[in-house]
């Protein structure tokens, strides 16, 4: 398993997501959206569609309902588990990125690096 830097959980506002480029070079981005001290993490991909999901960057979340927002469908998606609630993929999921936090730090883990 190799561990990925990502940047600064302190650079995420509360509430909000921020997206980072994709350390590890496997082609997709990866979107941290930060509750507080916890912290959810998700390819930045769509299952619909595989386009990302904020058409403006760093614009994940919904300012109506507070869910992930994919900006090209519509598509609504519950930030605890990344199930998509509604739009077209209702039932499917965000898939989740390895994350974790050591001294602030963000970190993507990554196997057969």
């Amino acid at each position: 398993m190799s561990d990925h830097r990502l940047g600064l959980l302190r650079d995420i506002p509360d509430g909000a997501g921020k997206g980072f480029s994709d350390p590890a070079g496997n082609g997709t981005d990866i979107v941290v959206i930060r509750r507080g001290n916890e912290f959810f993490a998700y390819y930045n991909s769509c299952p619909h569609a595989g386009t990302p999901l904020d058409l403006m960057p760093d614009q994940f979340i919904c300012r109506y309902s507070g869910h992930i927002l994919c900006s090209t469908h519509g598509a609504r998606f519950r930030i605890e588990d990344g199930l998509c609630l509604d739009g077209p993929c209702p039932g499917a999921r965000l898939k989740a990125a390895s994350v974790v936090v050591r001294q602030g730090i963000l970190w993507l883990q990554t196997v057969g690096d």
